[in-house]
C-alpha cells in the first residue's frame, strides 16, 4: 500500500470517531480569546508548543509532520528534533497545524464535525480561487484582474490566519481538557488494581454482615438455642423432645414380643 493509500483510509477511518471536539471553530474565539489573538499574531510559535504538548513534552517521539506526509521520518529528526520541529513549523506552517490536528483526532477518536469541514473547505476553495486569479492576472495584462486578484489573496490570507488561529485555539483547549483543567481527567489512565492477598479480610456482599461480627441487636445462630422453638417438625415426624409422643423407644418395650413367634409357624417337620 502506498503512501497516499494510507493516509485515505486514515481520512476514511476518522469519519467513524464518535468523540467530538471540547468547542468548535465558531465557539473557540469566546473559548480562550486570548490564546486565539496569540495564536494568530505568532501562528508558528504556537504551533510548536501546541507539538510539544501533544507529545506529551518527550521530543523523543517527534517525527515530521507527525508522520502524515511521506518525508516523515527521514529528515533526521531523532538527531536533532527540536531544530525539525521548529524547520516544520516556519516552513510547512499549515501542515504543522493540520498534523498537530490529525494527532489528536487519532489519540482521542475525534471528528471532524460538519460545520468545522465547512469552515475548512471555504479556506481551501479560497485559495484556490486566489492562485487562478493571480495566473489569469500575470497572462492577461489586465489592471482589473491584477486588483481583483490582489484582493483575492488578501482576502484568503485573512481567512487562512484565522481559521488556524481558531483550529490552533481549538487544539489548545481539548489538550486542556485532556490534562483534567476543567475537572477530573476524563480520559486518565485508571490507577492499578490492588492485589487480593489472603491476610487482608474479603469485604462482606451488600446486605450481609462483615466477617467476625453479627448484624447490631442479634445474636449468631449459636446462642439461639437449636432446634428454634418456632420450627415446625416434618409431617409425620414425632417433634424433638421425645420419641414417639407418649410412648417408650422400642428399646423398652421388651424384645420380642409376647405372641411370638406366630401360629403355625416354623412348619411341620422343620428341623432347627
Amino acid at each position: 500500500m502506498s503512501a497516499s493509500q494510507e493516509q485515505l483510509e486514515k481520512m476514511k477511518l476518522r469519519q467513524n470517531y464518535r468523540n467530538v471536539w471540547h468547542t468548535d471553530l465558531m465557539r473557540s474565539i469566546t473559548a480562550d480569546t486570548s490564546y486565539c489573538c496569540f495564536s494568530c499574531f505568532c501562528g508558528p510559535c504556537v504551533s510548536y508548543l501546541l507539538r510539544k504538548r501533544a507529545l506529551y513534552e518527550d521530543m523523543s517521539r517527534y517525527t515530521c509532520c507527525a508522520g502524515y506526509m511521506p518525508c516523515s521520518g527521514r529528515c533526521g529528526e531523532s538527531k536533532c528534533p527540536e531544530f525539525c520541529l521548529c524547520t516544520e513549523v516556519f516552513c510547512c506552517f499549515g501542515n504543522s497545524v493540520a498534523s498537530t490536528r490529525f494527532l489528536l483526532q487519532d489519540e482521542f477518536n475525534i471528528q471532524t464535525t460538519q460545520c468545522d469541514n465547512c469552515i475548512i473547505g471555504f479556506m481551501v476553495c479560497l485559495q484556490q480561487l486566489a492562485c487562478i486569479c493571480s495566473i489569469v492576472a500575470c497572462l492577461v495584462d489586465s489592471d482589473e484582474i491584477n486588483d481583483a486578484s490582489q484582493a483575492l489573496n488578501c482576502l484568503a490570507d485573512i481567512v487562512y490566519c484565522l481559521v488556524c488561529s481558531c483550529m490552533q485555539t481549538q487544539h489548545k483547549v481539548e489538550m486542556d481538557k485532556r490534562d483534567g483543567k476543567f475537572g477530573p481527567q476524563p480520559m486518565a489512565v485508571p490507577p492499578a488494581q490492588q492485589m487480593s492477598r489472603f491476610d487482608q479480610p474479603y469485604p462482606p456482599n451488600v446486605g450481609q454482615p462483615a466477617y467476625g461480627g453479627y448484624p447490631p441487636g442479634a445474636q449468631p445462630p449459636q446462642a439461639q438455642g437449636y432446634p428454634p422453638a418456632a420450627y415446625a417438625p416434618t409431617v409425620g415426624q414425632p417433634a424433638y423432645g421425645g420419641y414417639p409422643p407418649a410412648a417408650q423407644p422400642p428399646e423398652t418395650q421388651g424384645y420380642p414380643p409376647a405372641a411370638y413367634p406366630p401360629p403355625g409357624y416354623p412348619a411341620p417337620g422343620y428341623q432347627r
